[in-house]
């Protein structure tokens, strides 16, 4: 521990569990995220910090590998940061990594990347049921793949955003968009640039539709071209949706010290 206080912008790498939480924001009522390392925050260091998320999930969602950026005025160290954090913090949300980062960086203004994860289950079940979403799949990893090809690239994603959401820019560069099984799980992983709110569940709850409807890639192709939110299917339960990791210049992806729990 430093013998006097000093200010310094702290990087920090979060696990949290959503079920409980309205969102990752600050909102005017109930509990977020922010909300409360935000509070942690003002008890050890008895002023008002505000800390910038890479990714503001919505209400239900999980992640695995937050990434958030503050400056504040400690004596404490980072790993000494860290440790106090989580014993101030409840149990659903936890600080997985602490570093001082430069006094510019900024951890949603600086991501390059961001790579969520979404779970499916074939049937209720007591461990999953809030973590991932009940839905029989009625074709095969193939052809969900086949259907999600033309996402890969840079398109305007409208048709998968939410209505009255604040984005003026709906476009986005998606490098990565592929499901898996793992056991009975399956998996949907896609990295972007940047994401809209709702756009992962809605994707995954159209290209879903498309292969079960045998329209497949066309489908998924002319819901992106019509720029029309009707284009696309209701977004699929926010449960089933996890932040895993966020990528930035200099450090690749982070949080380094982020433990894979998400089948």
């Amino acid at each position: 521990m430093s013998s006097e206080p000093r200010t310094w912008t702290v990087r920090l790498g979060i696990e949290f569990d959503g079920t409980g939480f309205r969102g990752w924001q600050v909102q005017p009522t109930g509990r977020t995220v922010q909300g409360e390392i935000e509070g942690a925050l003002r008890k050890l260091t008895g002023a008002d910090v505000r800390i910038a998320g890479a990714g503001r999930t919505d209400a239900g969602c999980h992640a695995a590998g937050q990434v958030a950026s503050a400056v504040i005025t400690t004596r404490l160290s980072p790993e000494r940061l860290r440790m106090a954090l989580n014993a101030l913090l409840p149990g659903d949300v936890r600080i997985v990594e602490a570093a001082e980062a430069d006094p510019e960086f900024h951890a949603r203004f600086h991501a390059m990347s961001r790579a969520y994860r979404y779970l499916i289950v074939p049937r209720p079940t007591a461990l999953r049921r809030l973590f991932a979403w009940v839905r029989p799949l009625r074709v095969g990893i193939e052809d969900l793949n086949r259907a999600t090809r033309p996402l890969l690239g840079t398109h305007d994603f409208l048709a998968f955003s939410k209505q009255g959401g604040d984005a003026r820019d709906t476009v986005c560069t998606v490098t990565r968009a592929r499901w898996s099984n793992r056991g009975r799980v399956t998996r949907f992983d896609i990295v972007a640039d940047r994401f809209l709110y709702t756009m992962v569940r809605r994707v995954v709850s159209t290209t879903i539709r498309a292969a079960e409807g045998g329209g497949g890639a066309r489908t998924i192709r002319e819901s992106l071209q019509a720029l029309d939110r009707r284009a696309a299917a209701p977004p699929a339960p926010a449960h089933g949706l996890y932040l895993m990791r966020v990528r930035y210049p200099g450090f690749g992806w982070l949080p380094k010290e982020r433990i894979d729990v998400v089948a």
